[in-house]
């Protein structure tokens, strides 16, 4: 079962050399689920501004809260799930960062951010699990604050995705051959035609690839449709102009 901490329980922050060396501890010799649990609750513990975590996993159409600090970052997330997309959703598949910096005022993701906001989330962060060719997932850390994630909270969610994924890679050496080449074929089409997507626009519209992504995602919002299926729509226009 995953620890929930209070919204305000956020004290004297972990030094981040510590958590990593617990997780190192853990990694190897721990079910995947207990892993997760301490992903989240060190993340929690770390990442400055951090009020609640929680880790989503996505296979196929199928996603879910994995680990979680509080019902706050499940409630969240549910949302997201419901919909189909959202910020964690669309790192989980993208593998990218999302990072919605102040709800009150977030045009990418208008809905949930009025969500967010409601339930008293001043700010959130999605990080991609840097696993494409495997089980798509997202680290999610929600704050309660008004203080936006900065580079060095951004750097440290990274780490924290990192060991998630290193857990999940590991997990993914104990499934069948079958049930991971099915993940690993699912997970790369997905990002494969986002990231084509994304070059396809920045060609287009000469941006950035963060820029390009903001556009997809605030399509996908629009028609309330998934980012996955705009992306091929985008790359299916393409072709059809070739």
């Amino acid at each position: 079962m995953a620890e929930h901490d209070g919204p305000d329980a956020q004290q004297q922050l972990l030094d981040p050399q510590t958590a990593f060396h617990e997780l190192s501890q853990i990694l190897l010799g721990s079910p995947l689920g207990e892993v997760l649990e301490r992903v989240a609750s060190l993340a929690k513990r770390t990442v400055p501004g951090a009020d609640e975590v929680s880790v989503t996993l996505l296979d196929g159409e199928q996603a879910r809260s994995v680990a979680f600090t509080g019902d706050l970052a499940v409630h969240l997330d549910e949302r997201q799930y419901e919909k189909g997309f959202g910020p964690c959703m669309d790192a989980a598949l993208s593998g990218d960062t999302v990072d919605i910096p102040d709800t009150a005022h977030e045009e990418t993701y208008p809905d949930f951010a009025r969500q967010a906001a409601r339930a008293g989330v001043t700010n959130t962060l999605s990080v991609g699990l840097p696993i494409p060719q495997r089980t798509v997932g997202a680290l999610n850390i929600y704050g309660m604050h008004g203080r936006a994630f900065d580079d060095d909270s951004q750097a440290l969610a990274l780490t924290f995705a990192s060991y998630a994924a290193v857990a999940l890679a590991n997990a993914a050496l104990y499934t069948s051959t079958t049930e991971l080449a099915r993940q690993m074929e699912a997970a790369m089409a997905s990002r494969a035609v986002i990231e084509q997507a994304k070059g396809m626009v920045m060609a287009r519209r000469d941006c950035s690839a963060d820029e390009a992504f903001a556009l997809l995602a605030r399509a996908s919002q629009a028609a309330n449709r998934k980012l996955r299926d705009i992306a091929q729509e985008v790359v299916a226009q393409r072709a059809q102009g070739l």
